[in-house]
């Protein structure tokens, strides 16, 4: 620990009911006062790299998921969290708090819950009357340590000045345990077997989501509040997330409150990009002008980063919204051959085994061309002998005649441009969530597929920024499976969607009755 810096150990913080939370405080040396961060979640905040001889001991986590380029920490830093020694360096009061069942803290928790929320909102008052503190207390962390900021932040406490939720799903159904209808059985369960050994937990979320299949009133009561934030919001939403947190995260972005909101798009590495230089020069402009009031530059509205591969950056600019309003939304037609045309086409069909192959279609590009934006497929199908078929739908970029690899959830480094997916027994539209460009569902009802029946339905696709050089290709894919592969050594792990097993499905289009792919194309200048 330098020497510049004060650690105070499990803390404790008494709550209404009589339950102790503890905490770890950091603070600069010297009395203060300094505004405050802090992170809040259930791993154990004393769970921090450790020596062994002449090597480190990283949290588990990091084994069991790919690190595609190395991060820098301290070696107080716990999963996810703010280093706390660069924050107190940088003048700041660090509280890495363990959550109500997690670590040294009493009682028994309930994830995402709004008596987690009410938990938090007590500490962070708790953190505002202390002397050492400014009584301005601002929010910051990754994945969980995002999720719990968002329905505390929709209790608005008093002293809650500005939060970061980097990377953080909004919707638990939609965006993680059960996309497109989908249900997720990979990271799923190895996130909840995970937190039920780590933390002492009253709700068994593996057994509930079995009782809820369909998105009811308990998934409801997992789901914040948006509309009702209003402090000002520095949230990272990444493009190389898609399984878990990207989809969430710019619906945070397009649907909280916050007058003053901020959005830190990027296709790189989750926690190489959250530890690295310019993340954190944004993270610290955003609360050195919120919790300290200096008279800093405010941040974009939306940092977005364009890439035309994996590692190579070709843009960073500043934008005002997502989608961007000049974009110019192109429908691209399935046609015979595999064709995807700009143009009317005739007729025709396309039928595939959902189990073991693909329909494919290309579309090549004459100019140079950004596609920045989310993408949505509408499709006329019909299938056979599917039990509960669910189709899955992913977009690639070739080049020179070979894929182009993008940066992927679990630091997957040959993962899709885009994708999306749909259990098609779940395909009713929710009239006041979707808008034109960004279809919702409502998962509440069954419309079970009846074979040869004909229907008409709408994936939406995770968003994007990239670009394509004239000649480049965009290859549409649509199976009955997740397209990537599932391997610890050279596959997408622990990703697993639970597949359609047997069938057929058959793609339609006809003139004035189209099977599109909606593109953003953005224009130049």
């Amino acid at each position: 620990m330098p020497s510049d810096i004060r650690k105070e150990e499990d803390v404790p913080v008494q709550m209404r009911d009589g339950v102790t939370l503890r905490l770890n405080l950091f603070r600069p040396a010297g009395d203060g006062p300094f505004p405050v961060l802090l992170s809040a979640h259930p791993y154990g905040k004393d769970v921090v790299p450790k020596r062994k001889g002449r090597k480190w001991s990283l949290n588990k986590q990091f084994r069991v998921m790919n690190q595609s380029e190395p991060l820098r920490i301290s070696d107080q830093t716990s999963w996810e969290a703010p280093d706390p020694v660069w924050w107190a360096q940088q003048g700041y009061a660090v509280i890495n708090l363990d959550t109500r069942g997690g670590g040294r803290s009493e009682g028994r928790g309930d994830l995402l819950s709004d008596e987690e929320a009410d938990d938090i909102a007590q500490v962070i008052a708790w953190a505002a009357a202390q002397p050492w503190s400014t009584g301005r207390v601002g929010m910051l962390g990754v994945s969980y340590l995002a999720l719990s900021q968002y329905k505390v932040a929709a209790l608005n406490p008093p002293a809650l000045k500005a939060i970061s939720p980097w990377e953080g799903f909004t919707d638990a159904y939609r965006d993680f345990f059960t996309p497109g209808g989908v249900v997720e059985n990979g990271f799923a369960r190895v996130w909840l077997f995970l937190t039920g050994r780590v933390a002492r937990l009253k709700t068994d979320i593996a057994a509930e989501r079995r009782k809820h299949p369909l998105r009811d009133a308990w998934w409801e009561s997992l789901t914040p509040q948006l509309s009702k934030i209003t402090v000002p919001i520095l949230v990272c939403a990444s493009f190389s997330d898609s399984n878990l947190h990207s989809v969430g995260s710019m619906r945070a972005f397009q649907h909280v409150g916050s007058t003053q909101r901020h959005a830190y798009t990027h296709r790189g590495p989750k926690w190489a990009s959250f530890y690295g230089e310019e993340a954190r020069r944004a993270q610290l402009a955003f609360f050195d002008r919120h919790l300290r009031g200096r008279d800093v530059p405010p941040l974009p509205r939306l940092r977005l980063e364009v890439r035309d591969r994996l590692d190579h950056v070709v843009e960073v600019r500043d934008e005002q919204e997502w989608p961007l309003a000049r974009t110019n939304w192109r429908q691209l037609r399935l046609s015979e051959g595999g064709v995807l045309s700009d143009v009317e086409t005739g007729a025709g069909s396309l039928t595939f085994d959902l189990r073991r192959n693909a329909a494919v279609f290309d579309y090549r590009f004459d100019e140079d061309t950004e596609l920045s934006g989310p993408m949505t497929l509408r499709l006329r199908v019909a299938t056979n002998g599917a039990k509960d078929p669910r189709l899955f739908a992913g977009i690639e970029k070739w080049s020179h005649g070979a894929p182009v690899p993008f940066e992927g959830s679990y630091g997957y480094g040959r993962d899709l441009l885009a994708q999306g997916r749909l259990r098609l027994a779940l395909r009713e539209l929710d009239p006041v969530l979707s808008t034109p460009h960004q279809p919702e569902h409502t998962f509440r009802t069954l419309q079970p597929v009846r074979d040869d029946e004909e229907v008409e339905v709408l994936i939406p696709l995770s968003s994007s920024a990239t670009l394509f050089r004239a000649g480049d290709k965009l290859r549409l894919t649509v199976a009955g499976r997740y397209q990537r592969p599932r391997n610890p050594f050279f596959g997408h792990f622990p990703t697993r969607y639970q597949p359609t097993t047997s069938g057929k499905a058959t793609l339609f289009w006809a003139p004035g009755r189209p099977s599109t792919l909606e593109i953003p194309v953005i224009p130049k200048g």
